[in-house]
């Protein structure tokens, strides 16, 4: 028997991490606008950020090849500062997680921001804290639980992506190849043992990622 090449499983890994690693920035300055400021666009601004939750992968897979492909703009000016395209790279997937972790987190976020007591935020600014340590020292110490919550089942989605990173990543053994991709590539192939192994560990982290959601939730729900 072959030895199972595990390198989809620890691409997936580092895309999963860094992906929730960059949408924990967005996501938090989204939500924090969204919860604390009324504008006008508001709701579009809402809107917009949780689309990629109901677009379809391929819909959105289209929309940057499109946007970070080799003509645009954007896919010009990443190649000049890197010496390379940005599509069919691994770092085209941690773009394509991020379209799936950010709708969650800001999400989760807003509503975690919006439930904290008002009456802690006006105590803070009455002894003169400014905006910026009002968030850093009260309200994120505050959510810090759904957060962190929210965190986890982005990793768990940006995990297992298939549909974006497919479209944008491609499926370069080796190189772009991860977990979900390498498991639709090996029932393609017929290689049901490597299929099986690869779902079966998949799945377990999976699941240990849902079980450690879960206990947060619990804790803060009791709390």
């Amino acid at each position: 028997m072959p030895p199972v090449d595990w390198f989809p499983l620890w691409l997936s890994l580092r895309v999963a991490a860094l992906a929730t690693a960059i949408s924990l920035v967005i996501g938090l300055g989204l939500a924090w606008l969204l919860a604390s400021r009324s504008f006008r666009g508001k709701e579009a601004l809402d809107a917009a950020a949780t689309l990629p939750l109901v677009l379809p992968p391929t819909v959105l897979g289209y929309y940057l090849l499109v946007v970070l492909g080799r003509e645009s703009v954007p896919g010009r000016l990443y190649e000049s500062l890197f010496g390379q395209p940005l599509v069919f790279t691994w770092q085209a997937a941690v773009v394509a997680a991020l379209f799936h972790a950010i709708p969650l987190l800001v999400k989760s976020a807003r509503a975690a921001f919006e439930s904290v007591d008002k009456s802690y935020e006006r105590a803070a600014r009455n002894l003169g804290a400014s905006e910026w340590r009002l968030f850093w020292r009260v309200i994120l110490p505050l959510a810090r639980r759904s957060i962190f919550a929210a965190s986890v089942l982005a990793f768990a989605r940006s995990l297992g992506d298939f549909g974006i990173t497919i479209m944008i990543a491609g499926n370069i053994p080796g190189r772009t190849q991860t977990v979900a991709v390498a498991i639709y590539d090996a029932v393609e192939a017929g290689n049901g043992r490597l299929a099986r192994i690869l779902v079966l560990v998949i799945s377990a982290v999976a699941i240990l990622i849902l079980y450690v959601a879960n206990r947060v939730e619990q804790r803060h729900a009791a709390a």
